[in-house]
């Protein structure tokens, strides 16, 4: 049987060949799932981020602010975006997305309407 010798600091080790490829797949493993994790996270920061700027829009229909919060709206599209052209997504990741997606547009026509009767459209 070959030995390779990995060297761990001052120590010593002894490692056959399956080890070292049982340890590259777990590496390789975990970095999967790291990034499945992450992208998790982005499309719930997503999915928050497109509550508060409805409940924004909200505010400013009903007269709470003078200006209308076209900067997150632009700021959110752009992530959206980028989260949409990821091609690591998963089948569940990209049906949650999709959902979140239309969602959005949904709104972002209301507010265009709303926004044309105000005689405010911007975009």
């Amino acid at each position: 049987m070959i030995e390779h010798l990995l060297i761990i600091g001052s120590d010593v080790a002894r490692t056959t060949p399956m080890a070292l490829i049982n340890n590259t797949i777990s590496r390789r493993t975990q970095l999967i799932s790291d990034k499945a994790v992450e992208v998790e996270e982005q499309i719930e920061r997503l999915e928050e981020d497109i509550r508060k700027l409805k409940i924004e829009f909200d505010v400013y229909f009903n007269g709470g602010t003078k200006k209308a919060p076209h900067q997150a709206r632009a700021a959110l599209e752009a992530r959206s975006n980028r989260l949409n052209g990821n091609r690591d997504l998963s089948f569940a990741q990209r049906f949650k997305l999709n959902n979140l997606i239309s969602r959005y547009t949904s709104y972002r026509e209301l507010w265009r309407r709303k926004l044309k009767a105000k005689g405010e459209e911007i975009y």
